[in-house]
């Protein structure tokens, strides 16, 4: 009895022409010969298989170019406003400082007559034309 062992040039042999091969069946002409319309399947089936893999390759770089744009425009985004929050801290200490100053000697914080509640007049209505 012939063992036959599966290599990878088998997986391209359409189902038939296998079982003739495993069954010891040989062909008319040549034995372990693929036919012609085996050899026009499989290369069509590569042909299409290498179509759709560049097409998969092409939609992936796509994808990823896209993504690194993505990433650059939030790159930039980032670096805006991390230098946004930089000037922001500096003006609120800046103005902190101002405000101890201006606590320090604020004639309204010293007195203590300002903690009672006085009614004062409306600040629109003294702006109003009478």
């Amino acid at each position: 009895r012939r063992r036959v062992s599966y290599s990878s040039s088998f997986k391209w042999w359409s189902p038939h022409t296998l079982l003739k091969v495993v069954a010891g069946i040989k062909s008319s002409a040549q034995p372990w010969h693929v036919s012609p319309e085996d050899d026009d399947r499989k290369v069509r089936r590569r042909e299409k298989n290498r179509v759709a893999a560049q097409r998969s390759r092409k939609k992936q770089t796509q994808k990823a170019d896209k993504l690194h744009e993505e990433y650059e425009c939030l790159e930039q985004e980032n670096t805006v406003l991390r230098r946004e929050i930089g000037k922001l801290t500096e003006e609120l200490k800046h103005l902190s400082e101002a405000l101890k100053e201006h606590e320090k000697m604020c004639p309204l914080l010293l007195c203590p007559m300002n903690f009672v509640p006085v009614p004062r007049p409306d600040p629109v209505a003294g702006c109003l034309p009478r």
